[in-house]
C-alpha cells in the first residue's frame, strides 16, 4: 500500500454482521474519504459474555457475506495477531503498515461504554475517532462518560481527519437505521449454522 493509503477500522463480534455494518462503512467510504475499511471481527469482545457468541468462523463468513463490496475487507487480523485489546491491535497494526493512515469507526453505542475499554485514552491519542451517530443512540452518547475526556478534542469537518492533531474525535451523523444485531438474534438463535460449512461426518 502507498504512503498515505486510508483505511477505517470497524471492529466488533459481527454476532452476526448485518446491513447496518455495511451502511455505516459505505458512509464512512464517502464522507472520509477512505481507501478501504477493514472489518476487524474480534475473536471474542472482553466486554461481551461468552454465552451466546457464534463461533468465530460462522460470524467472518456472516460478515463477509453482508460486506460485498471491493472497499470492504473482512479480517481475521485479532486472530492472526492474538490481540483481544483494541489498543493492542492498533498498535500492531500501525507498526506492520505504518505508512498507512488508519482511524477508528464506532457506533455511537459504542461511544456510551468507550470508557470501559482498556487504554481507551491511549486509542484516542493513536487514532482519530469517527463517531458515526444514529437515533437512539445519539444524544446518550453525548453524555457518555469518556466524552468528559473526549468532547474537548472534537473536531468539525471530518472529511480533514487526516490533518487532525490526536486526539481527534469526529462524529458523521447517519439517519435512522433500527437494525440490531440482539433483535437478529432474537429472530434466528441458530443464524450461525447457516454460515458453517458442514463436516465430512455431517455429510456421511
Amino acid at each position: 500500500m502507498k504512503r498515505g493509503f486510508s483505511v477505517g477500522l470497524l471492529g466488533g463480534s459481527f454476532n452476526p454482521a448485518h446491513a447496518g455494518h455495511r451502511r455505516m462503512s459505505l458512509e464512512a467510504l464517502r464522507r472520509l474519504r477512505l481507501d478501504e475499511i477493514w472489518w476487524l471481527v474480534s475473536p471474542q469482545n472482553p466486554l461481551k459474555p461468552v454465552a451466546g457468541m457464534a463461533p468465530f468462523a460462522a460470524r467472518v463468513a456472516s460478515a463477509r457475506a453482508i460486506a460485498r463490496h471491493p472497499r470492504i475487507r473482512v479480517t481475521e487480523i485479532e486472530a492472526e495477531f492474538g490481540t483481544q485489546l483494541t489498543i493492542d491491535t492498533v498498535q500492531a497494526l500501525k507498526g506492520r503498515f505504518p505508512h498507512v493512515c488508519f482511524l477508528w469507526l464506532m457506533g455511537a453505542d459504542n461511544l456510551a461504554q468507550f470508557h470501559r475499554w482498556a487504554a481507551w485514552r491511549d486509542i484516542a491519542r493513536a487514532v482519530a475517532i469517527v463517531v458515526m451517530a444514529r437515533p437512539p443512540y445519539t444524544a446518550a452518547s453525548q453524555s457518555a462518560p469518556a466524552m468528559g475526556w473526549l468532547r474537548r478534542f472534537r473536531r468539525r469537518h471530518p472529511g480533514r481527519w487526516r490533518n487532525a492533531p490526536l486526539p481527534a474525535l469526529f462524529v458523521v451523523h447517519l439517519g435512522l437505521d433500527p437494525t440490531s444485531a440482539s433483535a437478529l438474534r432474537l429472530a434466528d438463535p441458530d443464524w450461525a449454522a447457516d454460515f458453517l460449512a458442514p463436516t465430512p461426518k455431517d455429510l456421511a
